[in-house]
């Protein structure tokens, strides 16, 4: 009986780990989808102004307590890292936010990096359908050669791995 039981309980983890890649709709090594956003009010980029460099794309949400947990380590691990490094960007969407609230956000958490609004969720939903944080980096070429849902230490680590790893070659 224990065997059955454990049984189903890995089959069961393994449909939750299927369904949840099936959420994810941007490919691991395949370029990345094209969008363009505004860096300020007014202001539009395009992804593939980033040519050249790399990227990590985040999405979050100001109400999601992963996403609240996960950000800090980014401000402190990541962007006061490579906040001078040319060859890097990093780009932070709240999904379902407009300008203001990502601003009160930064603000009230104390952050320096930048913010970015999604508020219709249209560049989210080239990337994936549902579930935050999400985490995309793009190689020098503009393909995605990581990508993460949620927020866990080693994960992160092995993000910050392959940013640096991306940022050598």
């Amino acid at each position: 009986m224990k065997h059955l039981t454990m049984l189903f309980l890995i089959t069961a983890i393994a449909f939750q780990v299927i369904a949840q890649d099936n959420f994810t709709l941007a490919k691991l090594n395949a370029p990345a989808p094209t969008f363009s956003f505004e860096s300020k009010p007014g202001t539009k980029h395009q992804i593939s102004d980033y040519r050249g460099k790399v990227v990590l794309i985040t999405f979050f949400a100001t109400w999601c307590g992963p996403c609240r947990a996960e950000l800090p380590h980014i401000e402190k691990d990541i962007y006061q890292k490579y906040v001078d490094n040319p060859n890097f960007e990093l780009l932070i969407f709240g999904r379902e936010h407009d300008w203001e609230t990502v601003n009160k956000f930064k603000k009230e958490q104390k952050f320096s990096m930048p913010f970015y609004p999604d508020p219709e969720r249209k560049i989210f939903s080239l990337y994936a359908s549902q579930n935050i944080p999400r985490n995309f980096i793009l190689d020098k070429k503009g393909n995605i050669v990581y990508a993460s849902v949620g927020f866990n230490e080693e994960e992160f680590a092995k993000m910050k791995a392959e940013i640096e790893k991306q940022l050598k070659l």
